[in-house]
């Protein structure tokens, strides 16, 4: 079983806590002692950041899920003005 990869699916974790945070590192641990390596699959931004603060971004592969990219809206028209000029002066104008 020595290089194998276990992959932990962590999309279904949607609020992380610290305890997650200790079971994922205890799982870790001893997938290490089998010379396994762990890997966590579709982390979510909480989940990652979390394990950043605890200073284990380093010991816990992480794999961030992906998000769908935004997209703009067809025949969205954006109004040009000057920076200076407040929001709203176009019809005080008038």
């Amino acid at each position: 079983m020595s290089g194998t990869r276990i992959v932990l699916d962590c999309g279904p974790i949607s609020a992380p806590t610290a305890t997650t945070i200790d079971e994922i590192a205890r799982l870790q641990l001893a997938a290490r002692r089998c010379g396994c390596r762990l890997e966590l699959k579709d982390a979510g931004l909480e989940l990652a950041a979390l394990i950043g603060f605890c200073g284990l971004a380093e010991v816990l592969r992480v794999e961030a899920r992906r998000q769908a990219e935004e997209r703009e809206d067809p025949g969205g028209v954006e109004e040009e003005r000057e920076l200076d000029d407040p929001p709203g002066r176009e019809l005080q104008d008038l």
